[in-house]
């Protein structure tokens, strides 16, 4: 009996520990006293979250001397902030600096229209979404 919860249990933590990383995510590599992501952090940071990209790509923040080892970059971002578009770990693309919410937001609908299944439609008809305005967005029916 031992020998069976134990094999059981070791299945159970091998499992566990394989587990992939979060299937697509934006990483956002700042520095302590970067103007730009101080501001990004004011205009965007607050709704990114209530957002459909922010439902499809969850937020990750990491310092820019930070060197995770469960992603691979294609090379190692030097500017802060870059926001990273990440797919089970591996880097997808990337968006250099901060120009403005409406540059931000652009960018965000190319590289996800580009580089992923992204489908704002169906994401912004959910119950949850809410729009850039921070309003609840209109359930459909």
């Amino acid at each position: 009996m031992w020998f069976k919860i134990t094999a059981l249990g070791s299945a159970i933590l091998l499992s566990l520990t394989t587990l992939p990383a979060q299937a697509m995510e934006l990483i956002m590599v700042e520095r302590e006293g970067c103007a730009y992501c101080a501001r990004w952090n004011d205009e965007i940071a607050p709704i990114y979250p209530k957002t459909p990209e922010g439902s499809f790509a969850p937020l990750r923040r990491m310092d820019i001397t930070d060197r995770p080892e469960d992603v691979k970059f294609t090379s190692r971002p030097v500017l802060t902030p870059t926001f990273v578009l990440v797919d089970e770990g591996q880097e997808l693309t990337r968006i250099e600096g901060y120009g403005g919410e409406d540059l931000f937001w652009s960018m965000m609908t190319v590289i996800l229209r580009d580089h992923t299944d992204y489908d704002p439609d169906a994401l912004a008809a959910a119950p949850t979404a809410v729009d850039r305005d921070n309003t609840q967005a209109p359930a459909s029916n």
